[in-house]
């Protein structure tokens, strides 16, 4: 069973994110990963994300060139924000989540 405190700090792993993409989450999961399984395997989840996320903006950077790159970017973007606010509520309801089209780099 997953306390509430656990599935708010899990969710503010995602929230803060909004605010600071890697140091607010960052410093959440660094703090608690060790005490709580719930909060490491969303913290793993969010960085898998990011990297993956950040590898894809690079690739559709250089496809801006022949100009699918431009509508790829957009839509990136609209794809990170609302796989950010699943990942958000899926934690606060104490929900497991992988999200969508990530490499696993941290295990």
């Amino acid at each position: 069973m997953v306390s509430q405190e656990e599935k708010l700090l899990a969710a503010g792993i995602y929230i803060t994110s909004f605010f600071t993409t890697i140091i607010g989450p960052l410093i959440i999961w660094l703090i608690k990963k060790d005490d709580s399984e719930f909060i490491n395997a969303h913290g793993k989840a969010y960085f898998n994300f990011i990297i993956s996320y950040f590898i894809y903006s690079i690739i559709f950077g250089i496809l801006v060139i022949v100009l699918i790159g431009i509508v790829l970017l957009w839509l990136l973007g609209i794809v990170v924000f609302v796989f950010t606010i699943i990942g958000a509520v899926k934690a606060f309801q104490g929900e497991r989540y992988k999200i969508p089209f990530t490499f696993e780099w941290i295990k």
